[in-house]
């Protein structure tokens, strides 16, 4: 054969048997045919089960690979005949081509395929024989039985995978022979069954195997569980099932299996939900009791619990509907109903799909469904239910699940991809809100398709909104208007109150605050003002409701209509009143009568709106009016006050919470009204009253239009602006202030930062085992019994025999991960203080170098003559050098004891009853040299150092000398005098000494705890220097201070593992980094620097840790790593768990289950005899505790990891490494279960369809995905937000009663992993009226070190997660759920919708709509900071921008959203002002902050301008007032970030100590955290506004890689330019015209410190992007980046060209989210404020002189158009003047010098000057953009009258002069070499200070050459 042929048979049999190789050279799992099944091959299991037993045995008999492979050939020929499925094809072409290879055989022999079965048949006996099959089962069974664990674990587990695989092959080669032929001989078919019958347990499941018995799965021996399934069986109410209904011959059928039958639920819906109930049950079950083990039966308060949390929903339903549930009397359902129901409800929600965001829908199906299901048991015959039954059989995903699909998926495909009106599509919520009303019923059971609610809607054609009901059915009770009136119509309480209260103080200070009557008569205005505000609020009801009229519940409606009219009767009459009362006044002696009845009337309305607060707020109070709903009248009221919806209903708080969080608003609104009207209102009144009485004599320096005859309103308007502004804002300023405060003093309360250094964890270590025992432990009988000191030392004993495999755990995990070095792990860990010793042994670090130190002591006290007492006074002055000596004293007695016999011995004994005889009569300094103490150290050291090697000759005889050494030195050095009364025994040993027979027969140590005590002493007589700095990784020491901190605060106590709540950790992946592979490691950016690099420099120590870790020298070069493939998989492992990857939160995640291993290990033995079994090492051994049956099982059945990566299955057929990474997470993670859609093209009708299946598979024993669930879907799940929709497929996959959501950018620590089970119980404990529905978790942010940027941003997030959300949940009650990872009460929230909402764009910020919606479900969400999660934050500029841009968007889309509104008008009103504040608000006073700005400076420009400000500076000194400094102060502190700083600071001061916190602080001023804060707060505003405006909120992935590569010049204009850039250049411009036409009395000095938060705040929107970009002013990188910008620039783009390559189409991009017209007619009023500009300044001008006439400003209008057309003329298309390029060019020369020579005569012959041609520029530059702006908005328009060319021509223009404006500076600075190296130090100051080489980084300077 030809060596072409040669290396393709190679090939393809590497392919074939990959599985053997295992991984590549990288380190993946490689792939081939085998594992690239199509899944549109119905059968594709079969196939893939026989294509991996061909691999199998392709060594053993290459002719039967063969016959296997052309099998499954055939298979899947008669699948797909035409291969039309995806991936058929080439799959069947690959198999075809092995099969071809197989053929082609190396002797040339033909093959007879008519011995194929002979040799089948042959082969089976054959390898039966070779495998000693008979003999597997029964070696496993010895094993398992012989109850051994630590010592063949290994052993038995390697037996257990053995059988699995012979059993698997010898399962497919059955089946195939008896497919391929039926003429068996009986002897192969009775072993073939045989062997059959051992394969049961390779059946696929998830945790519980209820459809195989198995014997290696001990999940199943458990009581409870085998409870659990029994409880599913038949009862005697069913009828019986079918014949030929298919049973599994494990078990007997059930009453699910009864469900599927009649409803036509799905196999593998059924199994999964089968699972999940057992699941629920037997968890429910051993938190009562554990039954008895001979006959376990479920107890009858464990099925109620589940059923009554798991049907609680329906039932609040049916109440709130006011029908009968489908029982009549709960008491009298039998425990088997109740669990028939409840298989039933999950069997409902598990095939819902994207129904189950509807959930009240799932309560109107069940509750038909269990009526048409009690028919059934009527009739007592088991026949298909007729909602479910169709001429193709029974299906309920059909008949039931897909018409509501296709409804919601016509919807959803309205929404043309988010960019359609909310108002123009039903999304979930409107679906869901239908199931509110009795209607809903009209939808008849089975479904009544002719409804109008199940009318799809016609797609939308493009730019036209159909809305006509004829084609669409309109919204349900609420319509997401896109408008900034929400904010009003959500929270109108909080502005009328706001209002009111400026309205009153202004009275008052107006009135020169006296209160006499006619300040009374004036603050009695308030009346109109609020019936005024609440008509407002009641149109707006009237108007938000525009779209959903004809849908919503007519009730609904006339609410609506009756609150409009009566608001609108009472504003009439009541303001007629006053008017009237007023009117009266004014009349000479009349009587006040009308006065009176107003005041009557007002104080009437007053006491009852006051009272029915009281009533309905108050929640004392609550229960009371609730009784009162009798009353009609009452009814009535709370009716029109407040619309009743079937959420938000019981949203208070008891009256303890209520108060306190009242208590913190009344000293927030203290401190806010005091600062408003001392600062602001009151140094207001007097200028403006002198103001308002300038009437006649102030000269305009303009064409006035308003104020002159109008009491001057504008001025008066520009004075008071910015004022409002910050009075609108300060509430949230205060607000900040205090609840950082009282965060804090909460935090210490709970004892957070008590340990927060090394110096802590050392002094306090000795504390540790008794906290951990009272808090991480489950308690013990009797552990504190006596008082005595033998009590306390033997209690103190057990605590740390307890506490020590944990603690060593915890450290080993430390070296696991790179953290420490060998030998501070070995300094770290703890003794297992279970030996002989009587005394508490300490870890090394804590005893080092302190025999030394005592040894020293002893000197001196012998040298000073002092007392024994002193000595030891002096010693235990520091209790671990007492623990050392005594440690030492004992260890070396017990040692000697062990290993000498005969005199050897009685010599110790003698020793030490002298030293004990010595003490007791104080007199051990007279009794023995003290100072020769040395000596004696000397040689016990060397003993030690002799007996701790392996037993040889030599060291024997090492040893005795040794020995007899030390006898020497204490007999002739050490002791004083020989003890008479002793003298017979010393006697004999001096005789036993000169017979040279004294310690001759030395026993070498052997057993464990004797070697270890050996080893230990040795240490600690030789580890001299200190240990105190151990470990010096500051991760390793920030984690262990933590945790050690934590045992200290107050946790709910831990119950057993098997008590214990179980839970399930879910992760979303997309499509983000798995595992780095090495080409990714390896590839270097622009500055030659490789992510390998990178992370050796910035963790030089863990890199080093590494390298010992896998037994490399640290200097080894990286090529050397490369020879290995392990030693590569180790590095890609090492780097991604440095990274934002997938693999660092498994690894993380799965730390959970090894805590749970660990801590059900060390409970194995009973509660009752722990304490006896402490001496035993046993009890404390935690050997082999992660191969432990139980252990793991326990494990399994309180933890479940499912991580939804949703496009799995395409990155599998399209061969993508990320598939290859997830298997191979999931080979090395046996307990991580991977779900993912699967899409599958099928052939119906000759045509293509694409199907849907939500899948769940696992790794099985072959290292392959093994698929457990495949459950079909209605259609594509994705119809809205892809996390929440990934999420929902999946979360039917998870398990427990509680579920964490964790991202895929966190990481997880095992000593956080051991303090789980205690967080779980907080849901059992006291947090107020309601349960705990969410727990909140304190994060870690581990990103904090990469850069200055980094660490803005990392303790920006820390402060909010810690203090700031530890108020929100206390006092304030208003903790959302603001993303991850916090724990979910799983079954309140599956069955009320999930854990993210996921309608298309309203739901973008998905996450906090769990919050929302958990709330307005009567759940609470608390916060625990005891337990903390690490999590990935964005490291650069652009990054955070993007995160930024993406939050504030999504805050946006809240304050439209239906959640929002109903949380505003639902909460009492303080808890409304603390969920604005920290909310939506937040963003809205973050806008105003920025308005506040252009307020100012556009009140600045006009006083200028105009001319006003100058007059009536010159009158009277006003325009420098008070009030202004105070509300410029304001602004400028909230504007540099100093009120986010607040909480930040604080935060710092507890948790880290007073000192580094004000260092931290500096440090980040220093690195300009400011100007970031300023940049940020242009991102919030700029996105937050657009969002409401236009929409346009999107996701942003914005990538979480190592950042620090140079950012291009181009990409920064193009991300910042409409955000920052453009709105700095505005603020620049007002400045400017200020500086040039203003009047500052104070010169310079009064402008710079008016203007210089202005300044501040442009200057960093211009340059904080390019101020934080790496390497931003070097020479070399400027001129790149002006090349590439200009390049960028002018490229003309076209058809598929992307916004990076051109200007044109990044443009045409910016101007997308203007699409409607009220969108284009808000863009064009925004825009008229740059027309202020041109009519100021034109009358500014010299050659105007003072004229003020109109005719100036239209003059200046000719002016701008004749540069318009000179611009036009020399911007002319070069392709129309082809032919006339000589005619063009004269034009073109002669139109410049005609417009110079017209400038030149203009400035001889006029009074025009230079300067005027300068404000000429100003005034127009502004304009032009004005126009532009307006044109930009109508582009259609201007397309259609053809002019947007020439736009696009000067909006090119403008942004080249905007992009050099900028881009001059920079380059300047890059002249200075210095700037460059300055700027590196700013923005990687923690790196420089940890030593890092972050300039060689930047550099590119690489020395590896291995890289």
């Amino acid at each position: 054969m030809s060596r072409a042929e040669d290396l393709w048979e190679r090939l393809v049999r590497a392919a074939l048997r990959r599985e053997r190789i295992g991984t590549d050279a990288l380190g993946r799992p490689v792939g081939g045919i085998a594992g690239y099944v199509p899944s549109s091959l119905a059968n594709n299991r079969d196939i893939d089960a026989i294509l991996r037993a061909a691999d199998e045995i392709q060594d053993e008999d290459p002719n039967v690979s063969r016959i296997l492979c052309e099998h499954a050939y055939s298979l899947a020929q008669n699948l797909d005949p035409n291969s039309e499925g995806r991936g058929v094809l080439q799959f069947k072409t690959g198999l075809m081509s092995v099969i071809k290879q197989k053929l082609a055989k190396r002797d040339g022999g033909v093959i007879d395929r008519s011995q194929d079965i002979a040799r089948l048949q042959e082969f089976y006996k054959l390898y039966r024989e070779k495998n000693n099959v008979d003999k597997l089962r029964e070696e496993e069974i010895k094993l398992r039985e012989s109850g051994t664990f630590s010592g063949n674990l290994g052993e038995l587990e390697r037996k257990t995978v053995k059988r699995k695989r012979v059993f698997a092959t010898l399962k497919v080669l059955g089946s195939v022979l008896e497919q391929l032929t039926k003429e068996i001989p009986e002897e192969l078919k009775r072993l073939i069954e045989s062997d059959a019958a051992m394969t049961e347990d390779l059946v696929a499941y998830n945790i519980i195997p209820l459809d195989a018995s198995t014997i290696t799965n001990a999940i199943v021996a458990f009581p409870e569980v085998q409870a659990a399934a029994k409880a599913l069986k038949y009862f005697p109410g069913l009828p019986n099932l079918p014949v030929d209904f298919p049973v599994p011959a494990t078990r007997n059928a059930d009453m699910l299996d009864f469900l599927q039958f009649v409803f036509g639920f799905q196999k593998d819906n059924v199994s999964n939900q089968r699972e999940h109930i057992v699941h629920l049950l037997a968890n429910e079950q051993s938190r009562l009791r554990i039954p008895d083990e001979t006959e376990p039966i479920l107890d009858e308060a464990a099925v109620q619990r589940v059923f009554l949390k798991s049907l609680e929903n329906y039932i609040k339903w049916c109440s709130y509907l006011n029908i009968q549930p489908v029982w009549s009397n709960l008491e009298s359902v039998s425990k088997e109903k109740k669990l028939l129901f409840l298989s039933l409800y999950f069997l409902i929600w598990g095939e819902a799909s994207n129904i189950r965001f509807i959930p009240e829908c799932l309560c109107y199906i069940f509750h038909h469904m269990v009526r048409e299901m009690d028919e059934i048991l009527r009739q007592q015959i088991v026949q298909p239910a007729n909602s479910c039954n169709s001429e193709n059989g029974v299906s309920f995903l059909d008949k039931v699940v897909t018409p509501l699909y296709e409804v919601v998926a016509a919807e959803a495909g309205n929404n043309e991809n988010g960019r359609a009106p909310h108002s123009a599509w039903r999304n979930y919520d409107d679906f869901n809100e239908y199931f509110w009303s009795l209607h809903c019923f009209e939808l008849s059971w089975p479904w009544r398709r002719n409804s109008s609610f199940f009318q799809k809607p016609k797609p939308r054609a493009k730019y036209l909104l159909r809305t006509a009901g004829s084609q669409r059915r309109g919204k349900t009770s609420f319509v997401e208007h896109r408008t900034f009136l929400h904010l009003y119509h959500s929270f109108h309480r909080l502005w009328i109150f706001l209002v009111m209260m400026f309205q009153g103080l202004t009275i008052f200070a107006f009135n020169g605050e006296n209160f006499n009557s006619k300040t009374l008569r004036e603050v009695l205005s308030l009346g109109p003002t609020f019936v005024v505000m609440k008509f407002f609020e009641s149109i707006l009801d009237v108007i938000m409701m525009y779209g959903a009229y004809y849908t919503t519940r007519r009730v609904a409606v006339s609410r609506i209509f009756l609150r409009f009219v009566w608001f609108c009767s009472a504003s009439i009459f009541i303001c007629f009143l006053y008017v009237k009362a007023l009117q009266e006044e004014s009349k000479q002696n009349s009587n006040p009568v009308i006065f009176r009845l107003y005041v009557i009337i007002i104080g009437i309305y007053a006491g009852i709106q006051f009272f029915i607060s009281f009533l309905m707020r108050i929640p004392a109070c609550h229960h009371l009016t609730n009784q009162c709903d009798h009353w009609p009248i009452i009814r009535f009221l709370k009716w029109m006050r407040q619309e009743r919806y079937y959420v938000g209903r019981g949203m208070y708080e008891r009256t303890s919470d209520f108060l306190k969080y009242m208590l913190f608003w009344l000293i927030v609104l203290s401190a806010k009204f005091a600062f408003a009207y001392f600062l602001l209102i009151k140094p207001l009144v007097e200028p403006t009253q002198i103001i308002v009485g300038m009437t006649d004599n102030l000269v305009y320096s303009w064409h006035d239009l308003v104020s002159k005859n109008n009491h001057n309103a504008l001025t008066v308007a520009s004075l008071w602006a910015p004022v409002i502004c910050i009075y609108l804002l300060d509430i949230h300023i205060f607000y900040t202030v205090i609840s950082a405060i009282y965060g804090f003093l909460l935090g210490a309360r709970d004892r957070l930062g008590e340990i927060r250094s090394l110096e802590a964890v050392h002094r306090l270590f000795e504390e540790f085992p008794g906290a951990f025992m009272n808090t991480l432990h489950i308690p013990l009988r009797d552990r504190i019994s006596g008082s005595a000191s033998s009590d306390v030392l033997e209690n103190r004993k057990i605590d740390a025999a307890r506490f020590s495999p944990f603690w060593n755990e915890i450290i080993k995990n430390l070296r696991e991960e790179d953290y420490i070095t060998y030998q501070e792990m070995e300094l770290l860990l703890m003794p297992k203080n279970s030996g002989n010793l009587p005394l508490v042994q300490w870890p090394l670090f804590l005893l080092a170098s302190k025999i030394f130190l005592a040894k020293d002591i002893a000197v001196e006290i012998t040298q000073s003559r002092e007392s024994q007492d002193e000595l030891w006074e002096r010693i235990s002055r520091d209790d671990y050098m007492k623990y050392a000596v005594e440690e030492s004293y004992h260890a070396l007695e017990f040692i000697l004891t062990e290993i000498l016999e005969g005199e050897g011995k009685m010599w110790v004994e003698r020793v030490y009853g002298d030293i004990q005889a010595s003490i007791e009569k104080r007199s051990i300094q007279d009794d023995f040299q003290l100072n020769k103490l040395h000596l004696v150290i000397s040689r016990v050291t060397a003993l030690m150092g002799i007996l701790k090697g392996s037993e040889t000759p030599e060291l024997q005889k090492g040893a005795i000398k040794a020995v007899q050494d030390l006898y020497d030195v204490v007999r002739s050095d050490f002791l004083s005098v020989i003890m008479r009364e002793h003298c017979e025994t010393w006697n004999v040993l001096s005789e036993a000494w000169s017979q040279g027979r004294l310690f001759t027969d030395l026993k070498w140590p052997r057993n464990n705890e004797l070697k270890t005590q050996i080893r230990r002493l040795h240490a600690l007589l030789t580890i001299k220097e200190s240990a105190s700095n151990i470990p010096k990784n500051i991760e390793a020491r920030r984690r262990l201070e933590f945790f050690t901190n934590s045992l200290f605060m107050g946790m709910p106590e831990a119950k057993p593992v098997r008590e214990m709540l179980s839970f399930s950790v879910f992760t979303p992946y997309y499509s983000e980094i798995v595992l780095y592979s090495m080409a990714e490691l390896q590839k270097k950016n622009e500055d030659g620097i490789s992510i390998l690099f990178y992370l050796q420099k910035i963790f030089p120590d863990e890199w080093k840790n590494f390298l010992a870790r896998i037994g490399r020298d640290e200097n080894a070069m990286d090529t050397e790593l490369f020879d290995s493939p392990s030693d590569i998989l180790e590095l890609r492992f090492w780097a991604s768990y440095r990274g934002q990857t997938l693999a660092r939160t498994v690894r993380g995640m799965m730390y959970y289950r090894k805590a749970l291993m660990l801590q059900s290990y060390l409970e194995r033995a009973t509660a009752g005899d722990m304490e006896s079994a402490i001496s035993s090492n046993d009890a404390t051994d935690t050997g082999g505790f992660d191969l432990s049956p139980e252990a793991r099982a326990q494990a399994d059945l309180k933890f479940t990891y499912v991580v939804t990566c949703q496009i799995y299955g395409k990155q599998k057929e399209d061969q993508k490494p990320e598939a290859a990474d997830i298997a191979l997470l999931m080979q090395r993670n046996e307990a991580l279960r991977v779900a993912f859609i699967d899409e599958v093209e099928t052939l119906k009708d000759g045509k293509v369809q694409r199907e849907f299946y939500s899948k769940l598979v696992k790794a099985d024993i072959n290292g392959k995905d093994k698929e457990i669930y495949s459950i079909k879907l209605p259609g594509n799940p994705k119809l809205g937000e892809g996390k929440p929709e990934n999420q929902n497929h999946a979360i039917v996959f998870t398990r427990g009663n509680a579920v964490q959501t964790i991202d895929m950018n966190q990481d997880n620590y095992f000593e956080e992993a051991l303090k789980m089970r205690n967080l779980l119980e907080e849901f059992h404990r006291d947090h107020g009226i309601h349960p705990p529905t969410i727990l909140g978790v304190r994060e870690h942010v581990f990103t904090g070190s990469v850069s200055s940027l980094a660490s803005f941003m990392s303790n920006q997030e820390t402060s909010f997660v810690t203090l700031g959300q530890r108020v929100l949940a206390n006092p304030l009650k208003v903790r959302m759920h603001y993303g991850h990872p916090d724990v979910f009460d799983r079954v309140f929230h599956i069955t009320r919708g999930g854990i993210s909402k996921a309608s298309r764009v309203i739901n973008i910020s998905e996450d906090i709509y769990a919050g929302f919606n958990s709330t307005l479900r009567q759940g609470n969400i608390t916060h625990h900071e005891y337990i903390q999660v690490g999590k990935g934050r964005d490291v650069g500029l652009n990054q955070i921008a993007l995160f930024e841009g993406k939050v504030a968007g999504g805050n946006g889309e809240q304050v439209l959203s239906r959640d929002v509104y109903r949380l505003g008008q639902l909460f009492d009103f303080f808890r409304m002002m603390s969920f604005y504040f920290t909310t939506v608000g937040y963003y809205f006073c973050t806008m105003l902050t920025v308005l506040t700005v252009y307020i100012f400076l556009y009140g600045k420009a006009y006083l200028a301008l105009s001319g006003v400000g100058e007059e009536i500076q010159v009158r009277s000194d006003i325009l420098q007032n008070t009030a202004l400094s105070a509300a410029l102060n304001a602004q400028f502190l909230f504007q540099i970030g100093i009120f986010t700083a607040v909480p930040m600071i604080l935060g710092f001061i507890l948790e880290q100590g007073f000192l580094r916190a004000i260092v931290s602080f500096v440090t980040m001023q220093l690195q300009l955290c400011s100007v970031f804060f300023t940049f940020s707060l242009g991102t919030r505003t700029h996105y937050f506004g657009r969002t409401i405006l236009h929409g346009g909120a999107r996701y942003h992935a914005t990538g979480r890689g190592f950042v620090v590569r140079h950012i291009k010049f181009s990409e920064n204009y193009r991300l910042y330019s409409r955000s920052h850039f453009v709105k700095g250049l505005e603020v620049v411009l007002l400045l400017v015209v200020y500086l040039a036409y203003g009047y500052n009395e104070g010169g310079a000095l009064s402008y710079i410190l008016l203007t210089v938060s202005s300044w501040y705040m442009a200057l960093s929107w211009l340059f904080a992007p390019y101020l934080f970009n790496p390497s931003a002013f070097e020479w070399q990188k400027t001129v790149e980046d002006f090349r590439d910008w200009t390049n960028w620039l002018l490229y003309r783009g076209g058809i598929g060209v992307k916004g990076e390559e051109s200007w044109e189409a990044w443009w045409d991009e910016e101007l997308a989210h203007i699409r409607t017209l009220k969108g284009r007619i808000l863009e064009t009023i925004l825009s008229l404020r740059f027309f202020i500009f041109q009519y100021g300044i034109v009358y500014k001008l010299d050659i105007q002189k003072s004229n003020t006439s109109l005719a100036i400003y239209g003059f200046s209008w000719i002016v701008l158009a004749v540069l318009m057309v000179l611009f036009k003329v020399f911007t002319f298309s070069q392709k129309i003047s082809v032919n006339f390029q000589l005619l063009l060019r004269f034009v073109q020369g002669v139109s410049f010098l005609l417009a110079l020579a017209g400038l030149a005569v203009a400035v001889v012959f006029t009074d025009l000057s230079v300067p005027d041609i300068f404000a000429c520029i100003l005034a127009f530059v502004p304009t032009g953009w004005g126009i532009l702006s307006i044109a930009a908005a109508w582009k259609p328009l201007m397309k259609k009258l053809g002019l947007w060319k020439s736009i696009r021509s000067i909006a090119r223009l403008y942004d080249a002069g905007m992009g050099m404006l900028i881009f001059i500076p920079i380059a300047l600075f890059s002249w200075f070499p210095f700037v460059s190296t300055f700027q590196t130090r700013l923005m990687f100051n923690q790196a420089f200070s940890r030593g890092l080489e972050i300039s060689l980084i930047l550099a590119g300077n690489n020395p590896n050459t291995g890289i």
